[in-house]
């Protein structure tokens, strides 16, 4: 029989709310974490909109001694990898070092602790440099961290494959419980909000150059010229449901139950996107339905085309207005490597509490989206079964159906 693999825990630091509670009472209401960037000066550039995490003391969350070695972003990450141990009420010295594993999901590293100590060396030179430079920008450096603090020596990895790494590093924590661990953290908590990284994703030209927070991020919508980059994301404890039943887990938000990823073709080849395969195999993978699935966390480009292109794909699988769809995203900005694993949290907590986000700062989808676009206010219904979708820039696309048990 093949194993289960359930979420036992949730950690969470996002741009409009630090901890799992203060984000998801943030996310029903509506609440938005947009704003001016403030960690740097943008004036000269042509997006200066972020979802910045506030709030956040390092020294109240993380020992002294891994200040001088970690990035913004990885404080962050182990902040949230702490929250999420701590809430699935798992005592890691108690379990086999070797059957504890860690993956999450990067974009580009600790991109900030990178820029600033090429400065250094640049400005001042060599000696300068920190010899924690030679982990701390690395991508993969959060999977690093968090098993080093927790001693979990197990199967561990890291995913880059931008927004889709998200559910990319669940997927993979699933597929160790099946082969026999019985616990692995995972997800994604990233960031770059530098001006190093900020230059890679105006690159892109996806970003949005409205300098009104309220008008920046506008998925599905005529009004649509782009998204808002963010920081944070959520960590969640996996584990193998028996093995979470038998150490007296307090309580299981949900099972992972369907997984695909899927890479679209080359442009110009004529081959549609690879999403809508992998919405299918998704579903098939849990051995379900269209009809069985109550909620769409969309990945919401906020691309005109890309929007359209995911409206497309949710109308042929469920379709024409066939299943409420939401993008609290639009709260928190893309948060590239963090962004699915913390749509996935927010799902698993409309699971829990049968309510669906809305899509803030959005009053209707643009004309022949024919969607069933949650805004406004958040939507009590019952559900039981969740679809998350996302894709990452350069192809990548991911699905992921969650369910209560």
């Amino acid at each position: 029989m093949t194993a289960r693999a359930v979420v036992t825990g949730l950690g969470i630091v996002a741009p409009n709310g630090l901890g799992t509670e203060e984000y998801w009472a943030a996310t029903l209401a509506g609440k938005s974490g947009l704003g001016p960037v403030t960690r740097f000066d943008a004036g000269r550039y042509p997006s200066r909109i972020a979802g910045e995490v506030p709030g956040f003391v390092p020294e109240e969350h993380i020992p002294s001694r891994l200040l001088p070695q970690t990035d913004h972003m990885t404080r962050l990450a182990l902040t949230a990898a702490g929250w999420a141990v701590e809430d699935a009420a798992v005592d890691p010295a108690a379990l086999d070092e070797y059957g504890m594993g860690v993956v999450t999901a990067a974009s580009g590293g600790g991109v900030e602790y990178g820029q600033r100590e090429l400065q250094n060396l640049w400005s001042r030179g060599k000696e300068y440099v920190s010899a924690y430079q030679s982990f701390a920008w690395f991508y993969a450096v959060n999977t690093g961290q968090i098993s080093i603090r927790h001693k979990m020596r197990g199967p561990s990895g890291v995913l880059v494959t931008e927004q889709a790494g998200g559910l990319d590093t669940l997927g993979h924590a699933r597929r160790h419980v099946r082969r026999g661990i019985p616990l692995v953290v995972s997800g994604g908590v990233d960031g770059a909000l530098c001006p190093w990284g900020w230059v890679a994703q105006i690159a892109t030209g996806r970003l949005s150059t409205a300098d009104d927070p309220d008008r920046a991020y506008l998925p599905f919508t005529d009004e649509a010229s782009g998204y808002v980059p963010g920081e944070g994301g959520a960590i969640l404890l996996v584990e193998d449901a028996g093995a979470a039943r038998a150490r007296g887990a307090e309580r299981i938000y949900g099972e992972i139950a369907g997984y695909a990823a899927t890479f679209d073709p080359r442009p110009g080849s004529g081959r549609p996107p690879g999403l809508r395969r992998a919405v299918e195999e998704a579903l098939a993978d849990a051995r379900m339905t269209a009809a069985e699935v109550d909620v769409v966390f969309a990945d919401a480009a906020g691309v005109p085309e890309l929007d359209r292109a995911e409206a497309d794909t949710l109308t042929a699988v469920f379709g024409p207005y066939g299943v409420p769809v939401t993008a609290p995203k639009t709260m928190t900005g893309r948060l590239f490597g963090g962004g699915a694993s913390l749509d996935v949290a927010a799902a698993l907590l409309s699971l829990r509490d049968g309510v669906v986000p809305p899509t803030a700062n959005v009053t209707a989808p643009a004309d022949g989206l024919a969607l069933d676009l949650v805004t406004g206010c958040a939507r009590e219904a019952r559900l039981r079964t969740a679809l998350v979708l996302a894709r990452g820039y350069g192809g990548f696309n991911a699905a992921m159906v969650v369910r209560r048990v």
